[in-house]
């Protein structure tokens, strides 16, 4: 195999590959990107036998052919190339060695082969659909944050996308939870989608995945089946297990009757509370709301470092009410509103909290109080 590509072009292809490798694994091969070079593009793939991706680019190919090589050290040779320079991949089968060039640098590293590169069964998908990329992109970033990080609980380890019925008819829903807090986004249901069988994404795949919905104009081509499910643009495809279990019915935790109503600036809200929580302990990092006539007043007492007293004119005509957040999760879900405000209903302060952005309820936010 002899080929010539564009250092970023390279860079893009390999450092997409090197992140689906796991640093620590037991089977060698894991660790490599397997290069195939054929007519006028090269493709790499990597896999940890649970995501992987294939990126394929244009290249010069003068001799075709294939080679398996360390994904991280053939990725931190490239970034330290200089920019624009023209990196040529010699593989010598002989030797089991592929050479690296650019300019005056050269490189020699070890290959593996590539018969014994692991590539994922091809599935058939029960549902295929084409979603644009910001669309998706909105649907993971906004979700992801609640994701749980419990290993005990692996159902709750990714990202539930589903066919929902929602207040403006069947939608393309993403939801994650950790116990603590809730997101729950809708989006337009693609015609094709309607079929599709419910699928829990994992962690590590909706975070592959956000590398390539940078694009606003692409559209992705989503397939789903019962144990797989893949993004793919015409240069990229990610391919993913999807986790084992089922999803709890989350839509019995997403209160319905909580009516007292406060709205305020997301980004002063957000602020605000960080601001007041840089006193409290680390550990519970509990924030304290007062509300009352159209004020909040947001709160920290903590007796081992010190106390905090902040006040925000918010819209809010209700009843006294005191309630208690962990203040992590309080930021969390204040920095995912787009517009200006957001709008939280409470119901008491033991209840979970609802908010929404403004009167959008294509994502609604659920958040667990905290004695204070």
């Amino acid at each position: 195999m002899k080929i010539s590509i564009e250092r970023g072009t390279l860079l893009k292809a390999v450092g997409q590959a090197q992140s689906v490798v796991e640093r620590r694994n037991t089977i060698p091969i894991l660790a490599n990107v397997l290069i195939e070079a054929e007519g006028d593009t090269v493709s790499f793939r990597a896999t940890d036998l649970d995501i992987e991706v294939v990126d394929k680019c244009a290249a010069m190919v003068e001799r075709a052919g294939a080679t398996t090589v360390s994904a991280v050290t053939l990725h931190e040779i490239v970034r330290k190339l200089p920019d624009g320079a023209m990196v040529q991949l010699t593989d010598d089968s002989t030797t089991g060695r592929l050479t690296v060039e650019a300019g005056r640098s050269n490189f020699s590293l070890a290959t593996l082969p590539k018969e014994d590169f692991p590539v994922m069964a091809t599935a058939e998908y029960d549902s295929n659909f084409a979603v644009p990329a910001p669309v998706l992109r909105r649907l993971f970033d906004k979700s992801k944050f609640a994701i749980s990080t419990e290993e005990t609980r692996y159902y709750l380890n990714g990202v539930y996308m589903h066919v929902a019925d929602s207040e403006n008819g069947r939608a393309l829903r993403c939801v994650a939870t950790d116990g603590h807090r809730l997101a729950r986004i809708d989006a337009p249901l693609p015609p094709e989608a309607a079929d599709m069988p419910g699928v829990i994404v994992p962690r590590k795949t909706v975070g592959e995945l956000r590398k390539l919905l940078d694009d606003d104009e692409m559209t992705i081509a989503v397939s789903v089946s019962e144990a797989k499910v893949r993004f793919a643009t015409p240069e990229i495809t990610l391919t993913s297990k999807v986790i084992d279990g089922t999803f709890p019915d989350y839509s019995r935790v997403i209160p319905v009757g909580n009516t007292r109503k406060l709205e305020v600036d997301a980004a002063e809200f957000a602020k605000a509370v960080d601001r007041v929580a840089t006193v409290s302990s680390e550990r519970s990092r509990a924030v304290k709301l007062t509300l009352e006539d159209d004020k909040l007043t947001l709160s920290v007492n903590a007796p081992d470092s010190g106390a905090a007293e902040e006040e925000l004119a918010v819209a809010y005509n209700d009843e006294r009410l005191e309630i208690g957040f962990n203040a992590k999760y309080l930021l969390e879900i204040a920095s995912q509103v787009d517009r200006e405000n957001a709008v939280f209903l409470f119901n008491s302060s033991g209840d979970p909290t609802l908010m929404r952005e403004g009167n959008d309820t294509s994502a609604v936010y659920v958040v667990m109080p905290m004695r204070v």
